[in-house]
């Protein structure tokens, strides 16, 4: 079938490999999984960053805000672990069927496998702020009002859907394996991004990497930080593409649009779906319903975007 190929990793070698069925939860094998491995981490480096926060006043966290992230983050802890074996099936099949070659699995490999998933989330990220039915799944990831390492785990819980925007990647030959270790790497990597705290960092690697200097632009409400700074891992495809802003002007956190609740993670994850099932309802014609689902955020019926 297309390229399938017998020197090709299949898929009895890969569970092999990956140990598949080391994790058991909810009465079935679930696979290991690096952000859930990565939680009690990620969960110190919160309470250490609240903690300094309290101590110098700084008012980084609230209550509800903190509730919210960690609802949402749980969420979506539990549904990528439910939903890893039929994900890494699909990331493998597109690899066995789809990629004309296959890329040995080295370290040269792994770099080029990191720029050129970077490169698709960049793109990836940057559609998710241009149309509405993409900006639905990623705006739980700005709702928050402040600004603190717990905005990390505002991820949506239907993230799943944007594996779309990587099949070019799987399909240029990297191995399955190396795939799902850098894209949870460039996911663990954003979240030291969300800190008020960290300094600026050397001129080099601002230049390069993305930082929580540059990267709380991307999360400013501002009318000059409004898609701006979308890169993941590397902030140089925003100045390749025209969408750098250099940090200026104080962020205002959040987002324009009025949220209703800042704790209720079900609220969190899919107010902006109820409002694009509402507007497509009250849609007369199909090209207002067209636009209510993939124009501009923010196009139809005037509802600001941020």
């Amino acid at each position: 079938m297309l390229f399938e190929s017998a020197s090709k990793i299949d898929w009895q070698d890969i569970q092999e490999k990956l140990k598949i069925f080391d994790l058991h939860l909810f009465g079935k094998d679930i696979p290991v999984n690096l952000l859930i491995l990565a939680a009690p981490v990620m969960l110190f480096f919160v309470v250490a960053e609240y903690l300094y926060s309290k101590k110098k006043n700084l008012g980084l966290y609230t209550k509800d805000g903190m509730i919210g992230s960690i609802g949402v983050g749980l969420g979506y802890l539990i549904v990528t672990a439910l939903v890893n074996v039929v994900t890494f099936k699909i990331v493998w099949a597109c690899y066995y069927y789809l990629a004309p070659f296959q890329l040995p699995f080295t370290w040269w490999s792994f770099i080029l496998c990191l720029f050129a998933y970077d490169f698709a989330r960049y793109w990836a990220h940057r559609i998710a702020h241009e149309q509405r039915f993409w900006w639905a799944s990623h705006i739980t990831h700005h709702s928050s009002d402040h600004y603190n390492l717990t905005v990390s785990f505002r991820l949506c819980w239907v993230d799943q859907i944007k594996l779309i925007f990587f099949v070019p990647v799987v399909i240029m030959g990297f191995d399955p394996i190396m795939f799902f270790w850098v894209h949870q790497i460039g996911i663990l990597y954003q979240f030291w991004q969300h800190s008020d705290v960290i300094p600026p960092l050397p001129k080099f690697f601002e230049a390069i990497f993305v930082t929580p200097t540059n990267h709380k632009v991307h999360h400013g409400r501002n009318e000059s930080y409004i898609d701006v700074n979308y890169g993941s891992m590397f902030i140089f495809w925003d100045k390749l593409f025209g969408t750098y802003k250099q940090p200026g002007e104080k962020p205002e956190w959040g987002v324009k649009q009025p949220i209703n609740s800042t704790r209720n993670p079900f609220y969190l994850v899919f107010h902006e779906y109820i409002d694009i099932g509402r507007d497509i309802a009250h849609a007369k014609t199909w090209k207002d319903k067209w636009k209510a689902t993939f124009g501009r955020p923010g196009d139809y019926e005037g509802v600001e975007k941020f």
